[in-house]
């Protein structure tokens, strides 16, 4: 983790801020080095909240400054990337800062397409019964192996 010229404290305080923020509207513009660090952040997260138990909710409300972005969490961003493990946040680079001459990015959550949503729909759910079932012949061929 990169210090960004803090103090750890304020770098933490920081850091929270941001992903607080990208979690409520989506999309930020920030600096170039600080995009680098909040996206694997809200990436583990979310991967975080697609376990959605309580342990789970309190750790994010812990790190979240917002009630409402962890709420967010759940309903908007875990059904959103449920198929996903990771690529949830994308970084464009915007330009250069006029006062200081530091890299500006948009840092934004990637959007899914219609096709995607729709093969997640379409797609065959097998059910607890198949799946057991296989595990059974699975079983049986083991059996008839170690016999021979």
């Amino acid at each position: 983790m990169k210090s960004l010229s803090r103090k750890k404290a304020y770098r933490q305080s920081m850091l929270r801020n941001l992903v607080t923020s990208l979690l409520l509207y989506e999309r930020i513009e920030t600096t170039n080095a600080k995009a680098k660090e909040v996206k694997p952040i809200v990436e583990h997260l979310i991967n975080l909240a697609k376990n959605n138990n309580l342990e789970v909710r309190r750790r994010l409300l812990g790190y979240v400054l917002d009630e409402n972005a962890v709420r967010k969490i759940f309903e908007v961003y875990v059904p959103r990337y449920k198929t996903k493990k990771s690529g949830f946040l994308r970084v464009y680079k915007k330009g250069i800062r006029l006062g200081d001459a530091t890299e500006i990015s948009i840092l934004e959550f990637e959007k899914i397409k219609e096709e995607e949503k729709k093969k997640e729909e379409n797609a065959p759910k097998e059910s607890p019964k198949k799946e057991s079932e296989k595990v059974k012949k699975s079983r049986k061929s083991e059996n008839k192996d170690r016999k021979l």
